[in-house]
């Protein structure tokens, strides 16, 4: 089994440690591969367009979200953890899912998501959680991913993981634990069912791209999809 974590911070403060929590039922039975950003993607998304219109390979960052790119889609399980800041993610965690951008559904969705499973970890000391997790859940969603667990947390008393009561600790520790239970038992052999909501996006941007064919046949994304025979029979999913 392999697991990618995208952690949003290099900071090993109490997302860090409920990450750990998480994971620790993995270590020693699953691949682990971890990147903390901004470490290992480093350079802000430039709105340059290029990946959209020239294809990824042309963005100048290329070499850091290509490598990223690749754990995630090799991956069974996939880890995105983010501490809240002024009630969204991490800047650095927002500069790689705006890297994405050319993954999303409307463009050149990789087929390999739709199977995926997914887990998103984060925390605040009062609120912003809830946005916080659907802005990595709205990346992960529109990638094709239907399997997507969250586990949110509000401090309510201290930053500090030493300064929390222990009944607080606890009770994040055990909704972790219980969390990374229900995810070991699952057989990643087989994919995640893709959700009909999932589904309903699909056949919505098949629509668009059909229409997109009609008028820029040259397009990138119009030709992705029709070389994957999604504009016909075939789906992403089995």
């Amino acid at each position: 089994m392999k697991i990618t974590v995208i952690n949003g911070s290099e900071k090993h403060g109490v997302t860090y440690r409920l990450k750990e929590f998480f994971l620790e039922p993995f270590r020693g039975a699953a691949e682990i591969t971890e990147y903390y950003l901004p470490k290992d993607c480093p350079n802000f998304c430039a709105g340059c367009t290029a990946c959209f219109l020239q294809g990824e390979e042309r963005c100048k960052d290329a070499a850091y979200v290509s490598a990223i790119e690749k754990s995630l889609l090799e991956a069974d399980l996939l880890v995105f953890v983010s501490p809240v800041y002024v009630y969204h993610v991490s800047a650095a965690m927002k500069n790689l899912l705006d890297h994405f951008g050319y993954r999303w559904m409307p463009h050149r969705p990789a087929k390999e998501m739709f199977g995926k499973r997914a887990v998103i970890i984060s925390q605040c000391l009062g609120g912003g959680v809830g946005s916080t997790v659907k802005d990595m859940r709205d990346s992960l969603s529109w990638w094709g991913v239907s399997t997507i667990k969250s586990c949110g947390f509000r401090l309510m008393n201290d930053i500090h993981w030493d300064k929390l009561p222990e009944k607080k600790r606890a009770s994040m520790t055990k909704k972790l634990q219980k969390t990374a239970a229900k995810m070991k038992k699952i057989n990643y052999a087989k994919p995640g069912r893709t959700g009909l909501i999932t589904r309903g996006k699909f056949f919505a941007i098949r629509m668009l791209q059909k229409s997109v064919g009609k008028t820029n046949p040259d397009s990138l994304d119009f030709r992705y999809w029709r070389d994957n025979g999604w504009l016909g029979r075939e789906r992403p999913w089995k």
